[in-house]
Parts: structure tokens; C-alpha cells; sequence
């Protein structure tokens, strides 16, 4: 924990962690939720090295950390860590929210499935009952959201993956929950789908997940998890394609941490105005 914020009584004291994370816009997030209910807090963006999460972790609630955000690569990591963790954490085998509980021990949550599906049906209109709906990717961004996504009752979802083990590991995973298929790019069919979602990173380097555009149903929606200051290559693609909304990332990045933020803090911030501003910027 940085010197140049001794805690008191009356700030807390807030990070996410990850590496890179110094382009988060957690920090402005965290602080226009504050803003809203008059809460005084710091919230930063540090970079941790992998051989020092740990440490970090335990150095920042033995100071009075109020809560850590973990991000990318070290949401699994967090899993390992905690004492106890939420039920949705532990179908996910992932966390994104850390705190210290009633009795003083590392408590860890997942937020980022609310934060998707929340986006989705509230921000967006669009019902995820009953669609056909299909998954590109099958690593730790699609694991935190799966269980949030087969609570909402869709009619069938398939997982596609550039390594069809690790579709089918997941498959596996949440089998006694829904039934799931598993492909690789090429072989998902002829099908289409009411939903889209990339949980990919190909958009890091300005590509997409090799898939046939036939596969776009009408009236589908095509969401890609990560967001840019400008439209991704997943979600120009899909413009190019005709899909009838086209999403990014961002609102899911506004709503899983709103629900971090209601876990610390016990209220519930407005996003709309938030999203707003960051899309403005």
C-alpha cells in the first residue's frame, strides 16, 4: 500500500490489482459511485508482479485495506487465496472481489457475470430467456460468466474454442447446471444464434475469433466482453455483418464493479450516469 495515503477513520482504502493495469478505468469508476453517496475513498491502480500477488495481498489488508479488484492474469490466483468465497466464485474457480469478513478472513467474490448479464437484459433490453446462445473463447473471462449466464434460462449454449479440450473441460464443469456443447471454430455447424458473446482477447491485436458470419441469427445481439475507446474489431464486425446490436464491453466493466461496490459498501450505485460519462470521454 502506497505511503503517500495513510488511512484513517474516515477514507478508505480501495486497488485493483493485475498486470498491466495501469489503463483501468477502475479507479474514476470507483470514485463516481463515491461521489454519488458522499463516500470518501482512495481507489488506485497498482501493478503487481505474479511472484509478489500474494504478498501484496496479505500487506494490504494487514494496513486496513478496505477491498482489493483483481484483474487479469490473477483472478485464479485470488481463488486459491481466499478463505471463503461466494457460491458464484466457486463455479467460476475465479475471483475479482477481495475483502476481509466478519471474522477477520479473506473473503472472495466474482462480480464479473452480473456485470455482463446485468448489461445485457438491463441496460440494453435484450431478454437472454430462451436464446440460443454461443460462446467464443473458453478461458478465464468465459468461466466467470457462465454461471450467471445459465441462471438466466437460455434455451441452449455452446462454447466454441480455438482448443476444443478446453471448451469441453468447461462443458464438464457446469454440466449439472445446463446442458452445454463444445466446438472448435470450424466445427460449430450450420446453427444460428440469438447471442454472440466474443470472451476472446484476439481484439488486443485487432482480431476475431474465425467464425462464419451465417451464424448470426435475426434480431441477435453481438457482445464482445472487452471495450476500446472506439468500436472493437468483434463489435465491427458484427455491424459489418447486420446484427441488430452490436456491444461492447464496457457496461459489463461498469456493473460488475457497481456490484463490488454495493458488496463494501452495502449501496448501490447508479451506472447509467457513469457509463454515460465514460463514453463521453
Amino acid at each position: 500500500m502506497p505511503d503517500s495515503h495513510p488511512l484513517s477513520h474516515t477514507v478508505s482504502y480501495y486497488a485493483v490489482i493485475g498486470k498491466p493495469v495501469t489503463h483501468s478505468k477502475s479507479p474514476l469508476i470507483h470514485t463516481l459511485f463515491a461521489q454519488q453517496s458522499g463516500q470518501a475513498l482512495v481507489y488506485e491502480a497498482i501493478e503487481v508482479d505474479e511472484d509478489k500477488f500474494e504478498a501484496f495481498v496479505a500487506d494490504f489488508f494487514s494496513k486496513q485495506g478496505a477491498g482489493l479488484n483483481i484483474t487479469v492474469p490473477y483472478k485464479e490466483k485470488a481463488f486459491a487465496l481466499v478463505n471463503r468465497c461466494s457460491p458464484r466464485a466457486t463455479l467460476a474457480k475465479a475471483v475479482n472481489t477481495l475483502f476481509l469478513d466478519e471474522e477477520n478472513k479473506l473473503y472472495g467474490d466474482n462480480t464479473d457475470g452480473w456485470g455482463l448479464v446485468t448489461d445485457i437484459k438491463l441496460n440494453h433490453g435484450f431478454s437472454i430467456k430462451a436464446k440460443r446462445i454461443l460462446i467464443l473463447g473458453a478461458g478465464g473471462a468465459v468461466r466467470g460468466a457462465l454461471g450467471a449466464l445459465v441462471a438466466e434460462h437460455p434455451s441452449s449454449i455452446s462454447i466454441a474454442n480455438r482448443t476444443l479440450s478446453r471448451a469441453e473441460q468447461l462443458c464438464h464443469e457446469f454440466a449439472h447446471f445446463a446442458e452445454l456443447t463444445a466446438h472448435t471454430y470450424q466445427t460449430i455447424g450450420s446453427q444460428q444464434f440469438d447471442l454472440i458473446i466474443n470472451g476472446t482477447s484476439l481484439g488486443l491485436s485487432g482480431e476475431i475469433p474465425p467464425i462464419n458470419p451465417e451464424l448470426i441469427a435475426a434480431d441477435a445481439c453481438c457482445y464482445d466482453m472487452m471495450y476500446s475507446d472506439s468500436d472493437t474489431a468483434f463489435v465491427s464486425w458484427a455491424k459489418k455483418q447486420g446484427a441488430a446490436l452490436c456491444l461492447d464491453g464496457l457496461g459489463m466493466l461498469v456493473e460488475q464493479a457497481a456490484e463490488a461496490f454495493a458488496i463494501w459498501h452495502g449501496t448501490r450505485p447508479d451506472t447509467a450516469s457513469v457509463i454515460a460519462h465514460l463514453r463521453s470521454r
